[in-house]
């Protein structure tokens, strides 16, 4: 696989949220391999994209639909209805097994709750570690960072919330935000890493141990 195809959209079956987070991402679609969640093929062609890969149960859409895709050059990977993973999370499989190594996800905020959350958890598949795999929508991305150190890329004034997930990020410490961090315990519970503001075009966040969603907000939100 070439440099170029390390990268992958992937769609999944929800709201578009268009605005400049998922705009940022389409730029790169034509070096990306385009993986769709079922009936997230619709938002994909409604960016003017043909999925190379249509994976999931299938019942999002017609078998018209599938036909055209298949028409236009889709692979499609179709599984039975009872599974215990959920469309989104066989596309993010496929992209891994792929190569890729930068991962944008469009149309996984939004609609059902449940489904936003367990998107969100995605983001922590073991296979997922090292890559680059972001949520967008709208003006927002959402990632996640474990131990070590990690830069923040921005602007000043955007905003930037710090959220424990699975249990409490110990040590951390930032550079470059309003409000700083100085080796302290971001609790899992307590809204405290909420709305923190860039000083510059860059900060650094880093912990020692647990792990952080990261979402940037260009300006103030």
């Amino acid at each position: 696989m070439s440099a170029a195809g390390m990268r992958a959209l992937v769609f999944a079956n929800g709201d578009l949220n268009d605005g400049p987070a998922v705009q940022a991402a389409l730029r790169f679609a034509p070096e990306s391999l385009i993986v769709v969640a079922d009936g997230g093929a619709r938002l994909a062609l409604a960016c003017g994209l043909v999925p190379q890969v249509v994976v999931g149960d299938l019942d999002s859409l017609t078998p018209g639909e599938v036909d055209d895709l298949r028409a236009q050059g889709a692979e499609i990977v179709r599984y039975p209805a009872e599974k215990d993973e959920t469309d989104l999370e066989l596309a993010l499989m496929i992209a891994v097994r792929r190569g890729t190594t930068w991962i944008r996800v469009i149309g996984a905020i939004g609609g059902r709750i449940d489904q936003m959350l367990a998107n969100v958890s995605l983001l922590t598949r073991p296979d997922l570690a090292g890559r680059d795999t972001r949520l967008v929508a709208g003006p927002q991305t959402l990632w996640l960072i474990g131990p070590g150190e990690h830069p923040l890329d921005g602007a000043p004034g955007d905003t930037i919330s710090l959220l424990p997930l699975a249990g409490d990020a110990h040590d951390v410490r930032t550079d470059g935000l309003e409000y700083p961090l100085r080796g302290e315990i971001l609790r899992f519970g307590p809204a405290r890493g909420v709305s923190n503001v860039m000083l510059g075009v860059s900060a650094r966040v880093a912990l020692s141990a647990g792990l952080l969603v990261v979402v940037h907000t260009p300006g103030k939100a």
